[in-house]
């Protein structure tokens, strides 16, 4: 596109937070006439993310920088989710897309945590902030269904549910502390629906809580009554994700292991920051070449945004 200058051109970037998006739990509950399976899913988000920086060009530009960005540097840029998301709304909006956008790539790729979708909600919010978008102008929501069902999850960093027709509100949920852990290889989610489809489709009921959890004791015993259908499927191709939960399930204080969307990053769920630290230093000792990562879930999205 070309450069259409603003009145009064933004010096300083614009920078927003990508967070990891975490499915609590992940339940397939059928499947749609199109061949895409419906989801019940509760999604969170934590404290570990990308970053997405914007500012003013006179032209467009991307780059992508951080640990895991040598997964995706060799890649056409024009095929990166942050590149369509940025020119579907510049579209949307009638605007050229006037910015130079850096990505800091710190998650891992193909790792089941939503890191592409998160950054394509991240450009999304951005770009709403560079052109004066309120930020629930339904031309963001209309950008970001264009690209999957992620992508509206991220769109906004609060808990909610995917289900088959969108995403909904869900209950607030009790802080808790995490750590994640990937084995640093990806695992395509196509490849994972279709070993659930050559699995037999057995599918699970909605599950959504009932109640608001009132504490993290509360919300562990909801969780387990829940599970992830990917899991089995996911395991059967990259059996290291066995290793991981048991990984998780070995150190002091692991309330709940569990692997998230369709894999291969895992997490644990911790009563407190320090059992959390611990674990992870812990992990990294016995498995140096995996990727270990301490945070928390289910805090205010402004306190996301403190990561930073």
């Amino acid at each position: 596109m070309g450069f259409k200058p603003l009145n009064s051109p933004r010096m300083t970037p614009i920078t927003e937070f990508a967070p990891a998006k975490l499915n609590l739990y992940l339940h397939i509950t059928g499947r749609a006439d199109n061949g895409y399976h419906d989801l019940d899913s509760l999604v969170a988000f934590a404290s570990i993310g990308d970053v997405v920086q914007l500012t003013q060009a006179a032209e467009f530009g991307f780059d992508i920088i951080g640990s895991h960005a040598g997964f995706l540097t060799g890649d056409n840029h024009e095929d990166n989710l942050v590149v369509k998301a940025a020119r579907s709304l510049a579209a949307l909006v009638g605007r050229d897309l006037d910015a130079q956008i850096v990505l800091t790539k710190n998650l891992p790729v193909a790792s089941g945590i939503g890191g592409g979708s998160a950054d394509a909600a991240a450009v999304l919010r951005a770009l709403a902030r560079h052109w004066g978008l309120a930020h629930d102008d339904p031309r963001l929501a209309e950008a970001a269904a264009k690209h999957g069902q992620d992508v509206p999850v991220c769109l906004r960093t609060e808990n909610n549910y995917m289900t088959a027709t969108g995403v909904i509100p869900a209950p607030k949920l009790p802080r808790a502390d995490i750590v994640l852990v990937n084995p640093n290889r990806g695992l395509s989610t196509p490849d994972v629906y279709g070993e659930y489809r050559r699995g037999g489709d057995a599918f699970s009921p909605l599950a959504r809580l009932t109640h608001a959890p009132e504490n993290l004791d509360d919300l562990i015993e909801a969780l387990r009554l829940r599970s992830n259908d990917l899991y089995a499927p996911a395991c059967r191709l990259m059996p290291e994700i066995i290793d991981m939960i048991e990984a998780l399930r070995a150190t002091k204080g692991c309330l709940l292991p569990r692997m998230s969307g369709s894999g291969a990053t895992c997490f644990g769920i911790y009563r407190d920051t320090q059992a959390a630290r611990d674990a992870a230093q812990a992990i990294r000792d016995d498995y140096p070449d995996w990727w270990v990562a301490a945070g928390e879930i289910n805090v205010q999205p402004s306190d996301l945004h403190k990561k930073l």
